[in-house]
């Protein structure tokens, strides 16, 4: 007996593959949009916390006048929002690299899209390849934007990074007040400041470089990109 289908039979295989694979597409999106959802979430929580800090202790700088019951509530609550704020990050980077596996499981629908309407490929600005140059083609981080992504800037412009500047400012500001807690001078607390500052951004940028780099090893790439 013959395996091969008639021509109807193959049309109609055709047509429940392109079924199977756009309801797959739809519910990779749907994810997209929950990781996205959490993403804004988390910040916003981060947000309402830090504010909702900052607020409660003007009410306590004009009960105590900056005196040292300010500098201790300031200190625990600024530590308490420092906390809330490292686990933020945290949580974007993980979120980040779930929305890239979600695009990389995109481009391989694509990429079976592709093999079933080949015709079809001028028609996709988007990648067929689950490599991370594809990945990151998808996502609109192609070639003309690739000398940036790994550097200081570009990092700063994420959320990740922004926030991480917020919480290296908080930081700043719990070793300020120590400073002055411990009766240390004006020129001391600034360089406590800023030195906490430094610090605090240097190892959340590199943190998340880190887990940039860990995109592509992370996924076994099935149809990398063709060399040109």
């Amino acid at each position: 007996m013959s395996t091969e289908f008639p021509p109807a039979g193959r049309e109609s295989a055709a047509a429940t593959k392109l079924q199977i694979l756009a309801t797959e597409h739809w519910s990779l999106l749907a994810t997209r949009s929950l990781t996205y959802t959490e993403s804004l979430g988390r910040v916003n929580m981060f947000l309402g916390i830090l504010s909702g800090a900052v607020i409660a202790l003007a009410l306590v700088a004009q009960a105590d006048r900056f005196g040292t019951t300010f500098i201790a509530v300031a200190i625990f609550m600024l530590g308490v929002v420092f906390f809330v704020g490292v686990a933020t990050v945290r949580r974007l980077l993980m979120l980040n690299l779930d929305d890239y596996r979600w695009v990389v499981g995109m481009n391989r629908l694509r990429h079976a899209y592709l093999e079933l309407h080949p015709e079809l490929e001028p028609n996709f600005i988007t990648s067929a390849y689950d490599d991370l140059p594809g990945a990151l083609q998808t996502l609109g981080l192609g070639p003309a934007s690739a000398p940036t992504l790994g550097t200081v800037f570009h990092g700063a412009v994420t959320l990740p990074g922004m926030v991480s500047v917020i919480v290296a400012s908080v930081g700043a500001a719990i070793a300020g007040l120590a400073a002055i807690g411990f009766g240390a001078p004006t020129y001391v607390v600034l360089l406590a400041g800023a030195m906490a500052f430094a610090a605090a951004v240097a190892v959340m940028l590199r943190t998340g470089n880190r887990s940039f780099r860990g995109y592509g090893p992370r996924s076994e790439v099935r149809f990398p990109t063709p060399k040109t």
